[in-house]
């Protein structure tokens, strides 16, 4: 679980792993998205925020490419105390993957 007072600006990210015919692929050209919802809900379309990418080069030690979204005052989403399930939107072509990747919680 990532934590973040509420009165702090930081990165929420995700580890991102991309395969094409079972080949690793660098997701890093398509849009990212971050949706921040209650526990038991899943995103609406008002939910997402725009998100980057950390680099375009994969992290070691898994070779995962990192994807991010500013939270706090000032970010790209500000959300009050509690405990959310974050979740992650990649559009490429032809697939758009909506996944749940951890739970962030606000103190």
């Amino acid at each position: 679980m990532q934590r973040i007072d509420r009165s702090s600006r930081e990165y929420a990210q995700a580890s991102v792993r991309a395969s094409v015919q079972g080949e690793p692929y660098n997701p890093t050209a398509d849009a990212v998205e971050f949706a921040f919802t209650a526990v038991t809900a899943k995103p609406t379309t008002g939910d997402w925020k725009t998100g980057s990418w950390d680099g375009t080069q994969p992290r070691p030690p898994g070779n995962a490419y990192i994807a991010h979204c500013l939270v706090g005052p000032g970010g790209t989403v500000e959300l009050p105390a509690g405990t959310y399930t974050m979740w992650i939107r990649i559009t490429d072509n032809p697939e758009i993957p909506v996944i749940p990747f951890g739970r962030l919680q606000i103190t």
